[in-house]
This record gives structure tokens, sequence and C-alpha cells, in this order.
């Protein structure tokens, strides 16, 4: 050993080369990883695409028209004749297609109306939380007094009254299911404006808009994730609702719940028409379960 050279540096060299080597992870990382590892998440995940893929490419590839009529072929049961795999319904329509231009709306209608939900609850749960003070109390009770009415028949008021169209059901549902992500995320600003970097922000004069968004939403979005996974199907089925009734999509469109409500007339007869949407629908229902207990396991490992 040369006097110049030092017993410590082999060491010292040993220790920063296995230190580059290991690689930091995130906090996305590690919840996707553990995500991996939840085999009914997995499930479910790859459940919801295959009913995806299966609304999308399904009328491309099917030699049927949704609208298509075939009067000799009327409540014909599940075959593979004439490519009717799903069998026809009371009109002669074949039922596969119907299915997925059907699970085309509800998916639409979910994502969407919970999209909006989202954007309307966290903006509103935000300012009330972060700001504080009276404020947060007149927000906060206006949404006591909304969560105090009946919000089924509210929708159906809005839609009785305004119209029966696709555009309607959706501003109608996601006007009112945002109050429970608003309380979310009033809850969690509550606790993460205490911290001290955002009285540090505070400090440095960051406008206030700054703070909320950069500093303020991305430390509360886990739990608004796992709930908006939780959201998607609750929409669907309050849209499946009022398609049941006839308050929702209409004819010549279709959805799940409007081929339900149809298939229940044909019960004794063709309980195909029933069974089948009703499959899809409760299919999508556990794939969304399966998915938001995945995230909230990932996203917060105390949890379990």
């Amino acid at each position: 050993m040369s006097a110049t050279e030092s017993p410590i540096s082999p060491a010292r060299d040993a220790l920063v080369q296995a230190a580059a080597e290991i690689r930091g992870k995130s906090l996305w990382q590690g919840a996707w990883e553990r995500f991996l590892q939840n085999r009914s998440a997995v499930f479910g995940l790859f459940l919801l695409g295959a009913i995806t893929l299966f609304a999308l490419l399904a009328p491309l590839l099917s030699p049927h028209d949704m609208e298509e009529t075939y009067w000799e072929r009327i409540q014909i049961a599940p075959t593979l004749e004439d490519s009717h795999w799903f069998g026809t319904d009371s009109n002669g329509r074949d039922l596969l297609v119907r299915v997925a231009a059907g699970g085309q709306i509800s998916l639409a209608i979910g994502l969407v109306t919970a999209l909006t939900s989202l954007i309307i609850g966290i903006l509103y749960g935000a300012i009330a939380g972060y700001v504080g003070g009276r404020l947060d109390q007149w927000m906060m009770r206006f949404v006591d007094i909304l969560y105090a009415l009946p919000l089924i028949f509210f929708i159906i008021i809005l839609v009785t009254v305004f119209g029966r169209n696709i555009i309607l059901v959706f501003l109608a549902i996601g006007c009112v299911e945002w109050l429970t992500i608003a309380r979310i995320v009033r809850g969690q600003t509550l606790a993460v404006k205490e911290m001290e970097y955002i009285e540090s922000a505070r400090a440095l004069g960051v406008p206030f808009f700054r703070i909320v968004s950069r500093h303020v939403l991305p430390n509360v979005i886990g739990p608004v994730i796992v709930f908006s996974t939780l959201l998607i199907p609750t929409v669907i089925l309050v849209e499946s609702f009022l398609s049941f009734l006839g308050l929702g999509v209409q004819e010549p469109g279709t959805s799940w719940g409007l081929l339900i409500s149809q298939g229940t007339a044909t019960l004794d007869g063709a309980p195909w028409l029933l069974l089948i949407p009703a499959a899809f629908l409760a299919a999508t229902m556990f794939a969304f379960n399966f998915i938001g207990d995945g995230l909230r396991d990932a996203l917060d490992p105390k949890s379990k």
C-alpha cells in the first residue's frame, strides 16, 4: 500500500458503488408494486379491461348493426348460427351488439360523471379546508343541506323537468355525487395545511391557488383516487336505475340499465335478455370494487 493510498478508500468506493446501484422508489412506484401483488385487484383490472375492449370492439367486428331488425329471428336464444352469440331481443335485434353499445354508454356515464364530481368536489373541499373560518363553515353547511335531500329523487326531478337526454343524465348525476369527495378532501386539507412546508410557502408569499394546486392537492389525491374507483360503479348503478325507471337513456340508444329493464318483461320466455346485461353490470361492479380495495391497500399499507 502506498503512502498516499488510504485504507478507507476501497471501503468508501464500495459503499459509493453500492449506493449507486440502489434505485430509490417514489410513492407511486411503491404503490404500483403493492397493487400488483394484490391478486384480486389485478384480476379486477384485467376484468375491467376485457369488458372495456368488448364494449369498444364488438360493435366494430360484429356483422350486425345495433338497430338492425330481423323480424324472422325474434327472441332467438344464444346460438352460433348467424353470429347471434347472445341471441336476439324482442324486436329481433342482435343482443351482443346492444350489450356492447350499452356498455359504452354506461362506462362513459360512469367515467365522465365521476370526473365531473371529482373536479367539483376536490376544488370545493380544498378551498373550504384551506381557507377555514366562516367560509369553511358556510360551505360545509351547504353540503350538509344537500346531504339531507333525497338525491335520487332530486336527480329524477331534474331529468323529468329538463328532459330525458344523455347529456342531462351526465350533469344531473355529476352535480349531486361530489358531496362525499368534498368532505374527504376538506378533512385531508385541514391536516395537510398545518405542515411546515405549507407554512414556509405562505411565509414566502406563494399565491393561494399555487399552494393549493402544488402542495395541498398532491397530498390528498390518494384517498380521492380510491374513492373514485368506488364512485364510478355507484354512478353506473344510478344511471341503470334511472334507465330502469324510463328516465335515463332512451331508444334508439341503449345502456345496461335499459336492457335490464327491457329484459324483465320477457324473463319467463327469454331470460337471457335480462341475465346477460345484468351479468356484465355485476362484473363491472366487482371489477371496480376489487380495484378500489387494491388501491386502498397500495396507497395506505397500514390499512391492512
